[in-house]
């Protein structure tokens, strides 16, 4: 595996960066890219963002398929526009998140679509319909095109560097398509540490749940869990594991809130199956998953899969330990058994339990905590952090073109 050296060149560099879409509220991804553009300007690199849609209000935002109808964008279509318009202007370091072979750098914000297809069934309780998903995955031409481009630019011999978010995606591109070592550097995913959350959104739910504990017994632990994808993202495993962290110690109180805006009502159902409903709240979208992490005491993600989670760095960020699975790539940034802890598989119900009265224990939580700003995680799982191991790797590509 590739290894960057360990200065950078702190000279301007003229960067683009090419995205599908130009639109921060889509997801983490576009999220990502936005953070990062925005600190390589921070730090006197001139960036481009090169997006096929969207919108272009931003001076450093050029569309480069405004022609193209409809909400979506053919690849061939966006690799065209973009080599097209980097012919015409000059670039020191073309980074892409898209599989296209202009770029100097691919970095796959979602790692590989294969493991994005056998994660995704793999979440589904019935196996009839883990093998269908499985089995008609490429009917989506979007997908096939997606994948045929990126196995193509993996499995050659040269080609743009794989910067890959976590051990967990390189290990992906060497699972599945074979690709040099050489051509893959880890560079972990980071946040925006700064924001200051403001407490006063969710005082009101936190303080109605606290109403319903009798005054004498100590308040409940709380845990996070924010996702936009709730059967993807383990959160009916949590709620079958809160069942069974109930079961085995009932004198431990903890509390789970719940982020997110997909449908909460197989969820709610789930919960009163159980008999947990009484310790779930649903808090419905969070525009800003801060405001939430701030009342809440453990961020839980017991993910089928995740190249590296915004959600627990931005908890890991604010001090708070993490519960999630070895689907994660964000478990690189943390040590299990030290700051958080880490499961093997998300159907593993009875260690999710464990790990839940693990930090109900407020001894352990506290440890955690404390073993969190020792370590100064804050600043491991930052943007900041994660734009110096870029800009190395854009220093290294362009040491060896000349």
């Amino acid at each position: 595996m590739k290894v960057c050296k360990p200065l950078y060149n702190s000279s301007d560099m003229k960067i683009a960066i090419i995205i599908e879409r130009s639109d921060v509220f889509l997801g983490g991804a576009e999220r990502s890219v936005f953070e990062l553009s925005s600190h390589l300007s921070t730090l006197g690199h001139e960036v481009t963002l090169l997006a096929a849609k969207g919108t272009s209000a931003a001076k450093h935002i050029r569309i480069i398929c405004p022609e193209v109808q409809g909400k979506r964008t053919s690849l061939a279509d966006i690799a065209s526009a973009a080599k097209q318009y980097i012919s015409q202007n000059s670039f020191d370091i073309v980074h892409s998140v898209l599989p296209i072979d202009v770029a100097d750098v691919y970095q796959p914000r979602g790692g590989t679509y294969p493991e994005t297809i056998i994660q995704n069934a793999l979440s589904y309780d019935s196996g009839i319909i883990s093998a269908w998903k499985r089995a008609t995955s490429f009917f989506n031409f979007r997908r096939y095109q997606l994948h045929s481009a990126e196995r193509k630019l993996a499995k050659s011999k040269s080609g743009p560097i794989i910067a890959a978010l976590s051990n967990y995606v390189a290990k992906q591109f060497e699972r599945h398509y074979d690709t040099n070592t050489q051509r893959l550097v880890v560079i972990p995913n980071g946040v925006k540490t700064d924001r200051v959350p403001d407490a006063s959104e969710f005082q009101e739910v936190k303080n109605n749940i606290l109403a319903n504990y009798p005054l004498d017994d100590e308040n409940p632990v709380f845990l996070l869990f924010a996702a936009n994808n709730f059967r993807l993202k383990g959160l009916y495993q949590l709620i079958k594991a809160a069942a069974a962290a109930q079961a085995k110690d009932p004198e431990k109180y903890f509390h789970i809130l719940v982020a997110g805006n997909d449908h909460s009502i197989y969820a709610q159902h789930l919960a009163r199956k159980y008999g947990v409903d009484g310790c779930i709240t649903f808090l419905g979208p969070v525009t800003h998953i801060q405001n939430a992490l701030v009342h809440c005491d453990v961020a839980v993600l017991p993910t089928f899969y995740d190249p590296a989670s915004r959600f627990i760095l931005e908890g890991l960020a604010m001090g708070k330990p993490a519960i999630t699975t070895s689907f994660n790539g964000a478990a690189d940034l943390f040590e299990s058994g030290r700051h958080g802890i880490v499961i093997d598989d998300p159907r593993n119900v009875a260690a999710l339990g464990d790990a839940i009265l693990h930090f109900v224990d407020r001894k352990n939580l506290a440890d955690a905590q404390q073993s969190i700003a020792e370590d100064n995680l804050k600043e491991k799982v930052s943007i900041h952090s994660h734009v110096v191991k870029l800009l190395e790797l854009y220093q290294d590509i362009l040491t060896n073109r000349k």
